[in-house]
């Protein structure tokens, strides 16, 4: 059985009406627990991750600040997010998850962050809901330690993983592939290795022949012996901030499509939740508990 990093930290208050879900969390983790996808032997609760390792992505400048809650007002604009001691803090801890997965994948496969995909920070700056890179710290902790070579970084959200695309534009270990929402958030895209961007409303047929063909194209390009999955559910029709028309069928197909190329590979691979905003909050989680149940049946 894979393992789940998950670790209660609640984030009190947020701004009333807030657009990020912090709930959706404990939502996921109490029913993936409840209908036996997981067990609670199956998870851990990371600690906050040694600097040593975040300082290997991110600038110290920009880590010091964020540790002193010393940024700007625009900088604190740009998180999306009401800094506080009590986020940083969950943040540290995201990082240290989805670190610690990939420890575990490497043993087991396949494992899951219930949070992290905090693909839109940059390495001196915070954005998009994102203050530090997850599973960029943690692709550079595989390579420094030699656990890793050639690190593929599949982001499925519907907003382009900037920040990462940015980390990694001079860096040929880390291969990223971004599809995404042409016309979504972020209005100035970086340079993945390779993105695809989509039309507003797009279906879910579409959708999937447009991923096999792609992601079948950049495995031709590119031999990962490892692989991060941001696996956002932000795709979905009734997502307020998405913009496509992905069904939740042709969301959890996308899920098999990618779980069956990377368990045909034989590499291990790391799951990041990332986003997720439909007006209904149990759509958000049965979305992403598809991600684990497809899991749990391919890597069998």
């Amino acid at each position: 059985m894979y393992k789940v990093a998950y670790h209660p930290i609640y984030v009190h208050p947020l701004p009333a009406g807030h657009r990020f879900p912090m709930e959706k969390y404990e939502m996921l983790y109490q029913q993936l627990l409840h209908e036996g996808t997981i067990e609670t032997r199956d998870v851990f609760s990371p600690d906050t991750i040694d600097a040593h390792w975040v300082l290997n992505v991110h600038e110290a400048t920009y880590l010091n600040k964020l540790q002193q809650l010393s940024l700007t007002q625009s900088e604190v604009r740009q998180t999306g997010f009401p800094i506080s001691e009590q986020l940083v803090e969950r943040e540290l801890r995201i990082l240290e998850g989805t670190r610690r997965c990939a420890d575990y994948a490497l043993t087991d496969q396949i494992s899951f962050n219930i949070a992290g995909g905090t693909h839109h920070a940059f390495a001196d700056r915070g954005e998009g809901f994102c203050l530090l890179n997850d599973q960029a710290v943690a692709a550079r902790y595989l390579v420094d330690q030699k656990k890793a070579t050639q690190i593929l970084i599949i982001d499925l959200d519907v907003h382009q993983g900037n920040g990462t695309a940015a980390i990694f534009q001079q860096d040929d270990s880390v291969f990223t592939f971004s599809m995404h929402g042409a016309h979504n958030y972020p209005l100035r895209k970086e340079k993945s290795d390779l993105d695809i961007g989509l039309p507003d409303g797009i279906g879910a047929d579409a959708y999937l022949e447009i991923l096999e063909e792609q992601l079948t194209n950049v495995l031709k390009r590119f031999s990962p012996d490892f692989v991060f999955y941001q696996c956002g559910v932000d795709i979905l029709g009734t997502d307020k901030l998405g913009r496509l028309g992905v069904s939740m069928d042709g969301c959890k197909q996308r899920d098999e499509i990618v779980f069956g190329k990377v368990r045909k590979l034989g590499v291990p691979v790391v799951c990041s939740m990332g986003g997720g905003y439909s007006q209904d909050i149990n759509l958000v989680v049965e979305a992403h508990a598809n991600t684990y149940r497809v899991a749990k049946h391919v890597f069998a």
